[in-house]
């Protein structure tokens, strides 16, 4: 099946796993989601993640991760779409809930946090938030 939006289809298969309380879910590999799952890893939203071979294709596996039978992931959502790309400088870059959630931005330098890109002082495309 062709996917018009990877990054859109992960953070779905994220969502729903989490609603049914899965603790892993499986999604086509790819180095962007690679790099936005490394984001979410280091934040804390994910336990880890690796990559599997099934049927001859590469997917990757991730360990969802919960606090007190929650989910540590609350919200999570797509800004940028390949239909309206969503661009911001780093001045002009939000907090994400007051500083509690995290922006994850594909820039020049690679994709990371909005934490990250304000140290790094570069902006680029808002990938998706996440609380």
């Amino acid at each position: 099946m062709n996917i018009s939006d990877p990054l859109g289809d992960m953070i779905a298969r994220i969502r729903n796993a989490q609603e049914r309380r899965r603790s892993t879910v499986t999604t086509p590999a790819s180095k962007m989601r690679a790099r936005v799952l490394d984001v979410l890893q280091s934040e804390g939203f994910i336990r880890g993640y690796a990559e599997v071979e099934k049927d001859g294709k590469t997917e990757i596996e991730i360990q969802l991760k919960y606090y007190d039978g929650r989910p540590v992931i609350s919200e999570i959502k797509r800004v940028s779409s390949p239909g309206r790309r969503v661009y911001s400088s780093i001045s002009d870059l939000s907090l994400v809930r007051n500083g509690l959630g995290v922006a994850i931005l594909s820039t020049s330098r690679g994709v990371m946090s909005d934490t990250e890109a304000r140290a790094q002082k570069v902006g680029g495309e808002i990938l998706c938030q996440v609380y």
